[in-house]
Protein backbone atom coordinates (compact mmCIF):
# COMPACT_ATOMS: atom_id res chain seq x y z
CA UNK A 1 0.00 0.00 0.00
CA UNK A 2 1.13 3.74 -0.79
CA UNK A 3 0.70 6.62 1.47
CA UNK A 4 0.64 9.57 0.23
CA UNK A 5 1.54 12.53 1.71
CA UNK A 6 0.05 16.37 1.24
CA UNK A 7 2.48 19.22 1.59
CA UNK A 8 1.66 19.68 4.89
CA UNK A 9 3.00 16.81 6.48
CA UNK A 10 6.38 17.40 4.89
CA UNK A 11 8.99 19.07 6.41
CA UNK A 12 12.12 21.01 6.39
CA UNK A 13 15.20 21.22 9.26
CA UNK A 14 14.73 24.95 10.24
CA UNK A 15 17.89 26.94 9.15
CA UNK A 16 19.23 30.50 9.58
CA UNK A 17 22.37 31.44 7.81
CA UNK A 18 24.00 34.61 7.77
CA UNK A 19 27.19 36.44 6.70
CA UNK A 20 29.29 39.60 7.75
CA UNK A 21 30.62 40.83 4.78
CA UNK A 22 33.52 39.40 1.88
CA UNK A 23 37.04 40.93 1.68
CA UNK A 24 40.26 41.69 3.18
CA UNK A 25 39.26 41.17 7.10
CA UNK A 26 42.57 41.22 8.56
CA UNK A 27 43.55 38.75 11.54
CA UNK A 28 42.48 41.04 14.44
CA UNK A 29 39.41 41.51 13.17
CA UNK A 30 37.84 37.74 12.75
CA UNK A 31 36.90 37.01 15.84
CA UNK A 32 35.03 39.77 15.77
CA UNK A 33 33.32 39.37 12.91
CA UNK A 34 32.86 35.67 14.19
CA UNK A 35 31.05 36.71 17.11
CA UNK A 36 28.66 39.13 15.27
CA UNK A 37 27.49 36.88 12.92
CA UNK A 38 27.18 34.13 15.24
CA UNK A 39 25.16 36.22 17.36
CA UNK A 40 23.18 37.01 14.30
CA UNK A 41 22.94 33.31 13.37
CA UNK A 42 21.36 32.69 16.54
CA UNK A 43 18.77 35.24 17.17
CA UNK A 44 17.21 34.28 14.08
CA UNK A 45 16.99 30.85 14.27
CA UNK A 46 15.47 31.31 18.00
CA UNK A 47 12.73 34.45 16.17
CA UNK A 48 11.99 31.06 14.32
CA UNK A 49 11.77 28.57 17.19
CA UNK A 50 9.67 31.22 18.63
CA UNK A 51 6.66 31.02 16.27
CA UNK A 52 8.30 33.69 14.22
CA UNK A 53 7.81 33.32 10.44
CA UNK A 54 11.24 33.38 8.01
CA UNK A 55 11.18 37.14 7.31
CA UNK A 56 10.91 37.76 10.92
CA UNK A 57 14.18 35.52 11.44
CA UNK A 58 16.23 37.21 8.24
CA UNK A 59 15.00 40.29 9.93
CA UNK A 60 16.06 40.22 13.10
CA UNK A 61 19.20 38.68 12.37
CA UNK A 62 19.94 41.40 9.98
CA UNK A 63 18.92 44.02 12.60
CA UNK A 64 21.53 42.48 15.31
CA UNK A 65 24.07 42.94 13.10
CA UNK A 66 23.30 46.83 11.90
CA UNK A 67 23.80 47.89 16.17
CA UNK A 68 27.16 45.86 16.00
CA UNK A 69 30.09 48.41 14.48
CA UNK A 70 32.25 46.18 13.11
CA UNK A 71 29.78 45.77 10.33
CA UNK A 72 28.78 48.01 7.33
CA UNK A 73 25.40 48.35 8.29
CA UNK A 74 23.38 50.56 9.96
CA UNK A 75 25.85 51.80 13.29
CA UNK A 76 29.32 51.37 11.40
CA UNK A 77 28.23 52.21 8.04
CA UNK A 78 31.19 53.32 5.92
CA UNK A 79 31.40 57.02 4.78
CA UNK A 80 30.67 58.96 1.23
CA UNK A 81 33.48 61.31 0.02
CA UNK A 82 31.62 64.38 1.95
CA UNK A 83 31.88 61.63 5.41
CA UNK A 84 27.87 61.61 5.37
CA UNK A 85 26.16 58.12 6.03
CA UNK A 86 23.86 56.72 3.30
CA UNK A 87 22.60 53.66 3.63
CA UNK A 88 20.52 50.53 1.26
CA UNK A 89 18.50 47.35 2.87
CA UNK A 90 16.63 45.14 0.98
CA UNK A 91 14.38 42.01 2.31
CA UNK A 92 12.03 39.55 0.17
CA UNK A 93 9.59 36.83 1.09
CA UNK A 94 9.90 33.48 -1.11
CA UNK A 95 6.13 32.40 -0.15
CA UNK A 96 4.99 35.44 -2.46
CA UNK A 97 7.85 37.35 -3.96
CA UNK A 98 6.76 39.78 -1.66
CA UNK A 99 9.97 42.81 -1.14
CA UNK A 100 10.71 45.95 0.01
CA UNK A 101 13.78 48.21 -1.10
CA UNK A 102 15.46 51.18 0.10
CA UNK A 103 18.39 53.12 -0.77
CA UNK A 104 20.69 56.18 0.16
CA UNK A 105 18.51 56.07 3.87
CA UNK A 106 20.02 58.02 6.78
CA UNK A 107 20.20 58.72 10.22
CA UNK A 108 18.20 56.01 11.03
CA UNK A 109 19.60 52.45 13.03
CA UNK A 110 17.49 49.83 11.41
CA UNK A 111 17.47 50.57 7.56
CA UNK A 112 15.99 46.48 7.15
CA UNK A 113 12.95 47.59 9.55
CA UNK A 114 12.33 50.16 6.96
CA UNK A 115 12.57 48.05 3.55
CA UNK A 116 9.83 45.42 5.32
CA UNK A 117 8.16 48.38 6.52
CA UNK A 118 8.13 49.82 2.37
CA UNK A 119 7.15 46.18 1.67
CA UNK A 120 3.81 46.16 4.36
CA UNK A 121 2.27 49.64 4.29
CA UNK A 122 3.21 50.53 0.83
CA UNK A 123 1.84 50.30 -2.63
CA UNK A 124 5.71 50.40 -3.62
CA UNK A 125 9.01 47.40 -3.54
CA UNK A 126 11.64 50.73 -3.62
CA UNK A 127 11.99 54.07 -2.04
CA UNK A 128 14.95 56.40 -2.31
CA UNK A 129 16.25 59.36 -0.51
CA UNK A 130 14.01 62.03 0.43
CA UNK A 131 11.02 59.95 -0.24
CA UNK A 132 12.21 56.90 2.12
CA UNK A 133 13.02 59.66 4.81
CA UNK A 134 9.72 60.88 4.50
CA UNK A 135 7.86 57.42 4.65
CA UNK A 136 10.35 57.17 8.27
CA UNK A 137 9.35 59.85 9.84
CA UNK A 138 5.89 58.88 8.58
CA UNK A 139 5.99 55.89 10.36
CA UNK A 140 7.53 57.64 13.62
CA UNK A 141 10.81 55.59 12.92
CA UNK A 142 13.81 57.47 15.18
CA UNK A 143 15.69 59.50 13.35
CA UNK A 144 18.84 60.17 15.02
CA UNK A 145 21.32 63.09 15.10
CA UNK A 146 23.54 63.87 11.72
CA UNK A 147 26.71 62.21 12.66
CA UNK A 148 24.91 59.29 15.06
CA UNK A 149 25.94 56.46 12.91
CA UNK A 150 29.58 57.67 12.65
CA UNK A 151 32.14 55.96 14.36
CA UNK A 152 35.96 56.36 14.36
CA UNK A 153 36.38 53.09 12.43
CA UNK A 154 34.57 54.17 9.71
CA UNK A 155 36.07 57.90 9.89
CA UNK A 156 39.41 56.37 9.50
CA UNK A 157 38.71 54.16 6.85
CA UNK A 158 37.48 57.18 5.04
CA UNK A 159 40.55 59.09 6.03
CA UNK A 160 43.02 56.33 4.62
CA UNK A 161 41.13 56.13 1.47
CA UNK A 162 41.83 59.94 1.15
CA UNK A 163 45.31 59.93 2.00
CA UNK A 164 45.78 56.73 -0.46
CA UNK A 165 44.26 58.69 -3.39
CA UNK A 166 46.12 61.66 -2.56
CA UNK A 167 49.82 59.93 -2.69
CA UNK A 168 48.72 58.36 -6.00
CA UNK A 169 47.53 61.31 -7.74
CA UNK A 170 50.21 64.16 -6.73
CA UNK A 171 53.01 62.78 -9.08
CA UNK A 172 49.83 61.74 -11.75
CA UNK A 173 48.79 65.52 -11.45
CA UNK A 174 52.53 67.09 -11.04
CA UNK A 175 54.55 65.47 -13.56
CA UNK A 176 56.14 66.80 -16.33
CA UNK A 177 53.09 67.06 -18.42
CA UNK A 178 50.58 68.18 -16.35
CA UNK A 179 52.60 71.31 -14.99
CA UNK A 180 50.39 73.54 -12.44
CA UNK A 181 47.99 71.14 -12.30
CA UNK A 182 48.95 69.82 -8.58
CA UNK A 183 45.62 70.75 -7.16
CA UNK A 184 44.03 68.62 -10.04
CA UNK A 185 40.65 66.39 -9.99
CA UNK A 186 41.12 63.02 -8.63
CA UNK A 187 38.92 61.18 -10.64
CA UNK A 188 40.38 62.84 -13.74
CA UNK A 189 43.80 62.03 -12.73
CA UNK A 190 42.99 58.57 -11.87
CA UNK A 191 42.35 55.52 -14.52
CA UNK A 192 38.74 53.05 -14.09
CA UNK A 193 41.60 50.02 -13.30
CA UNK A 194 43.32 52.18 -10.74
CA UNK A 195 40.38 53.22 -8.56
CA UNK A 196 39.51 49.56 -8.93
CA UNK A 197 42.81 48.74 -6.92
CA UNK A 198 41.56 51.45 -4.58
CA UNK A 199 38.43 50.03 -4.29
CA UNK A 200 39.82 46.11 -3.13
CA UNK A 201 42.53 47.55 -0.73
CA UNK A 202 40.03 49.79 0.95
CA UNK A 203 36.90 47.15 0.25
CA UNK A 204 34.33 48.03 2.63
CA UNK A 205 33.70 44.77 4.03
CA UNK A 206 31.35 44.36 6.24
CA UNK A 207 27.78 44.57 4.12
CA UNK A 208 25.54 42.26 6.21
CA UNK A 209 23.00 39.30 5.02
CA UNK A 210 20.72 36.66 5.85
CA UNK A 211 18.61 33.62 4.70
CA UNK A 212 16.28 31.27 6.23
CA UNK A 213 14.10 28.43 5.30
CA UNK A 214 11.43 26.61 8.01
CA UNK A 215 10.33 23.27 8.51
CA UNK A 216 7.68 24.28 5.29
CA UNK A 217 10.12 25.27 3.31
CA UNK A 218 9.26 28.60 3.13
CA UNK A 219 12.18 31.36 2.21
CA UNK A 220 13.49 34.41 2.81
CA UNK A 221 16.31 36.91 2.45
CA UNK A 222 17.21 40.13 3.66
CA UNK A 223 20.76 42.12 3.04
CA UNK A 224 22.00 45.53 4.65
CA UNK A 225 24.78 47.37 3.67
CA UNK A 226 26.34 50.95 4.10
CA UNK A 227 27.83 50.90 0.33
CA UNK A 228 31.46 51.46 -0.52
CA UNK A 229 33.84 53.72 1.19
CA UNK A 230 34.28 57.48 -0.17
CA UNK A 231 31.39 57.04 -2.43
CA UNK A 232 29.55 59.67 -4.69
CA UNK A 233 26.25 60.66 -2.41
CA UNK A 234 23.28 58.67 -3.77
CA UNK A 235 25.05 55.75 -4.82
CA UNK A 236 23.42 53.11 -5.12
CA UNK A 237 25.24 49.37 -4.84
CA UNK A 238 23.36 45.91 -5.37
CA UNK A 239 22.29 45.00 -1.89
CA UNK A 240 19.00 46.58 -2.48
CA UNK A 241 18.38 45.24 -6.20
CA UNK A 242 16.35 42.36 -6.38
CA UNK A 243 18.44 39.69 -8.41
CA UNK A 244 21.45 41.36 -8.06
CA UNK A 245 22.10 41.66 -4.07
CA UNK A 246 18.93 39.83 -2.82
CA UNK A 247 16.52 37.72 -3.75
CA UNK A 248 14.23 34.42 -2.35
CA UNK A 249 11.31 32.27 -4.03
CA UNK A 250 10.29 29.30 -2.25
CA UNK A 251 10.03 27.71 -5.89
CA UNK A 252 13.85 27.41 -6.15
CA UNK A 253 16.19 29.53 -3.01
CA UNK A 254 17.51 32.36 -1.10
CA UNK A 255 20.17 34.41 -1.82
CA UNK A 256 22.32 36.97 -0.31
CA UNK A 257 25.51 38.93 -1.74
CA UNK A 258 28.24 40.58 -0.67
CA UNK A 259 31.63 42.36 -2.38
CA UNK A 260 31.70 44.63 -4.98
CA UNK A 261 28.55 46.52 -5.77
CA UNK A 262 29.16 47.88 -9.19
CA UNK A 263 29.97 43.86 -10.57
CA UNK A 264 27.40 42.31 -8.82
CA UNK A 265 24.51 44.28 -10.49
CA UNK A 266 25.98 44.25 -13.95
CA UNK A 267 26.53 40.48 -13.59
CA UNK A 268 23.08 39.55 -11.73
CA UNK A 269 24.63 37.45 -9.18
CA UNK A 270 21.48 36.40 -7.46
CA UNK A 271 19.32 35.95 -10.61
CA UNK A 272 21.91 34.05 -12.36
CA UNK A 273 22.45 31.38 -9.32
CA UNK A 274 18.80 30.44 -9.10
CA UNK A 275 18.62 30.02 -12.74
CA UNK A 276 21.69 27.33 -12.44
CA UNK A 277 19.68 25.85 -9.14
CA UNK A 278 16.34 25.96 -10.94
CA UNK A 279 17.21 24.99 -14.49
CA UNK A 280 20.73 23.13 -14.72
CA UNK A 281 19.72 21.42 -10.95
CA UNK A 282 22.23 22.23 -9.08
CA UNK A 283 22.91 22.52 -5.49
CA UNK A 284 23.12 25.98 -4.01
CA UNK A 285 26.56 25.36 -2.95
CA UNK A 286 27.37 24.01 -6.45
CA UNK A 287 25.18 27.35 -8.32
CA UNK A 288 27.05 30.33 -6.44
CA UNK A 289 30.43 28.84 -6.67
CA UNK A 290 30.10 28.84 -10.44
CA UNK A 291 28.66 32.10 -10.64
CA UNK A 292 30.84 33.62 -8.48
CA UNK A 293 34.06 32.44 -10.30
CA UNK A 294 32.83 33.13 -13.70
CA UNK A 295 32.54 37.17 -12.23
CA UNK A 296 35.45 37.11 -10.67
CA UNK A 297 36.93 35.70 -13.87
CA UNK A 298 35.41 37.97 -16.12
CA UNK A 299 35.87 41.14 -13.96
CA UNK A 300 38.20 40.91 -11.69
CA UNK A 301 36.16 41.36 -8.61
CA UNK A 302 35.55 39.28 -5.72
CA UNK A 303 32.08 38.61 -3.85
CA UNK A 304 30.66 36.56 -1.58
CA UNK A 305 27.02 34.64 -1.73
CA UNK A 306 25.16 32.75 1.03
CA UNK A 307 22.42 30.56 -0.09
CA UNK A 308 20.04 27.75 1.02
CA UNK A 309 17.93 26.13 -2.10
CA UNK A 310 14.05 24.65 -1.37
CA UNK A 311 15.60 21.69 -0.51
CA UNK A 312 17.42 23.14 2.45
CA UNK A 313 20.74 22.73 0.93
CA UNK A 314 23.11 25.46 2.54
CA UNK A 315 25.48 27.46 -0.42
CA UNK A 316 28.42 29.43 0.96
CA UNK A 317 30.84 30.56 -1.25
CA UNK A 318 33.12 33.60 -1.79
CA UNK A 319 36.26 34.87 -4.21
CA UNK A 320 37.26 37.25 -1.83
CA UNK A 321 40.27 36.53 0.81
CA UNK A 322 37.67 36.14 3.83
CA UNK A 323 34.05 36.25 4.11
CA UNK A 324 32.29 35.77 7.88
CA UNK A 325 29.19 33.57 8.20
CA UNK A 326 27.52 31.56 10.60
CA UNK A 327 24.32 29.35 10.36
CA UNK A 328 21.98 27.65 12.66
CA UNK A 329 20.44 24.27 12.38
CA UNK A 330 18.98 22.21 15.27
CA UNK A 331 21.65 22.47 18.07
CA UNK A 332 24.33 23.21 15.73
CA UNK A 333 26.17 26.84 15.20
CA UNK A 334 28.87 26.46 12.32
CA UNK A 335 30.80 28.98 11.69
CA UNK A 336 34.16 30.25 9.77
CA UNK A 337 35.40 33.23 7.78
CA UNK A 338 38.59 31.17 5.53
CA UNK A 339 38.30 29.26 2.79
CA UNK A 340 37.20 25.80 3.54
CA UNK A 341 36.51 26.46 7.74
CA UNK A 342 33.78 25.08 9.12
CA UNK A 343 33.77 25.46 13.16
CA UNK A 344 30.48 23.86 14.98
CA UNK A 345 29.42 24.72 18.43
CA UNK A 346 26.62 22.85 19.96
CA UNK A 347 24.72 25.52 21.03
CA UNK A 348 21.76 22.89 23.52
CA UNK A 349 20.02 24.38 26.13
CA UNK A 350 19.48 26.59 28.46
CA UNK A 351 19.40 29.64 26.19
CA UNK A 352 21.57 32.33 26.57
CA UNK A 353 19.14 35.04 28.17
CA UNK A 354 20.21 38.05 25.65
CA UNK A 355 18.64 35.59 23.11
CA UNK A 356 15.88 34.60 24.64
CA UNK A 357 13.41 36.18 22.55
CA UNK A 358 10.57 33.68 23.54
CA UNK A 359 7.78 35.45 25.29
Amino acid sequence: MSLHLCPCQLSTEPIVLVHGGAGNINDAQVPVALYGVKTAARVGYETLKCGGSVLDAVQEAVRSMELNPQFNAGYGAVLTWEGKVEMDAAIMNGVDLNAGCVSVVRDIYHPIDLARRVMEKTRHKFLSGEGAMLFANEENFEILPEGALVTNKSQQALEDYKNSLNVTTQPLCCSDSNVGLCNCDIPQALSYSVLNDFLREFGSQGTVGAVAIDELGNLAAATSTGGITGKMPGRVGDSPILGAGTYADNEVGAISVTGHGETIMRYNVASRILGLIKYENMTAEEASAKVLNDMTERFEQSAGVISIDKSGTVGINFTSKRMSWAYQRGEELHYGADRDEDNVDIVGQPRLNALDLCV
